[in-house]
């Protein structure tokens, strides 16, 4: 009965062709909108690493003394100081955990076959390739014998590895950042996420770094970051040592918490850990505060979705109803048209549920068309966004989840609109338009 019903949806729709192109040119351009901007919400604000967002925590501490603010909606800075990365890295804790800053360098070979080009680098401890899930294709981390001897070694992305080796197995090979000579020792698979969780400070959709080195490498060598740096204290930090030991909070750290009960665990040590460094005259405040979120929560904590964002997608829901009305008002019309038609086929013993399956049949068709239609407007819609705005790269696009959902949408929404001119059509009185015969 349905491959009948679809049959004269389609004989439906080339009777009358003008306005089964309107109805289906409106839904589309609805969806196309709608689309545009649920999926940039969407990959806003999905989960960057389903498999261990509840466990990934990022640590905040409260180091400034009482009378200075930070512009964070409960004051407590977003990023912690060189010296609280380490300690809290060397304590004696049973869980992993990794401290990391953005920096970066001009790449090349020592050559002239490759052109130099400047890639983010992110110095880190070994142990963030196994709690963030990075994929090695070649080699492996360092180790933390090569991490306390500061061993010139790096880890490359697949996207660089291509560029430098032509993807071959470059685990020994030598590359220079700047006029540093280091070995490659490990290849990941490219670390392409919606959103840059580990480090919303500077840009939350902004590609991850091509290259990892130890984090030992940066007090060596003097390697600056290319993240913000935000300061609260009048002090000395002309050259790098100064930065080292001062308040300035430049560095991401992260720990890795299997249950609620590690979490508070972790918390205490946290806050005995302040307690601790007050006495040495730091955290000179009456009320000690440490956050520790999780990936989920610390993305809503810093606010990477937009209220911006949510008003849009709310503006082009309202867009696509306003389409749903104009197609409702074109199915009243010519499903009303065809009343004589149904009349007939109700005195040949068509039931009303049948009549009214038949038209949800069609408005379905048209909602599918429509669908499709409105994808490629959203592909234009979302190239557009690309365009304006280079940061969206990574977010402005249909995942697979976003395709299946516009045409469900589009049908949805026709078939919302088709209730009404369906079961208007489907009361029609056989015996009115038989008399008319």
């Amino acid at each position: 009965m349905l491959f009948h019903y679809l049959d004269l949806s389609w004989r439906s729709f080339k009777r009358t062709p003008m306005v089964s192109v309107l109805m289906v040119l409106a839904i589309a351009i609805g969806i196309g909108v709608t689309m545009t901007s649920l999926s940039v919400y969407y990959m806003m604000s999905k989960d960057p690493i389903p498999s261990k967002s509840k466990q990934l925590h990022h640590v905040q501490l409260q180091t400034m003394n009482d009378g200075n603010t930070y512009w964070s909606k409960d004051d407590v800075p977003f990023q912690v100081t060189y010296q609280d990365a380490m300690n809290l890295l060397h304590a004696p804790l049973p869980y992993e955990r990794t401290a990391m800053y953005k920096s970066g360098f001009s790449v090349h070979l020592g050559n002239d076959q490759i052109k130099p080009f400047k890639e983010p680098t992110r110095l880190t401890t070994k142990d963030i390739f196994q709690m963030f899930d990075l994929q090695f294709l070649y080699g492996g981390a360092w180790t933390q014998q090569q991490q306390d001897d500061i061993a010139p070694v790096v880890v490359i992305s697949k996207r660089i590895n291509d560029k430098l080796f032509n993807g071959e197995n470059s685990v020994g090979q030598s590359l220079y950042l700047d006029d540093m000579r280091v070995q490659v020792i490990g290849i990941i698979e490219d670390w392409d996420m919606s959103v840059k969780f580990y480090d919303l400070n500077n840009g939350s959709f902004q590609p991850s770094e091509g290259i990892f080195m130890p984090i030992t490498m940066g007090p060596a060598n003097e390697i600056i970051t290319w993240g913000n740096t935000n300061g609260w204290k009048n002090e000395s930090d002309r050259t790098f040592s100064d930065l080292l030991v001062s308040e300035s909070l430049w560095l991401q750290f992260w720990v890795e918490l299997e249950n609620a009960q590690e979490k508070a665990d972790f918390e205490q040590f946290l806050m005995n850990y302040m307690i601790q460094q007050q006495s040495l005259g730091r955290f000179n405040r009456e009320k000690l505060t440490a956050n520790v979120f999780n990936v989920m929560e610390l993305m809503e904590y810093r606010g990477v979705v937009k209220e911006d964002n949510k008003i849009m997608v709310t503006l082009s829901f309202m867009f696509l109803a306003v389409c749903v009305a104009n197609i409702l008002s074109l199915l009243l019309a010519k499903f009303l048209r065809r009343a004589p038609e149904v009349g007939v086929r109700r005195a040949l013993g068509a039931s009303k549920w049948q009549v009214f399956y038949q038209h949800l049949v069609e408005v379905s068709l048209l909602g599918l068309f429509g669908g499709l239609l409105g994808i490629v407007i959203a592909q234009l819609g979302l190239w557009g966004v690309r365009a304006s705005n280079g940061s969206y790269n990574t977010i402005a696009n249909m995942d697979l989840n976003m395709l299946l959902a516009a045409p469900t949408i589009a049908i949805v929404a026709c078939i919302i609109a088709g209730l009404y001119p369906a079961w208007l059509v489907c009361r029609t009185t056989p015996a009115v338009y038989l008399k008319t015969q």
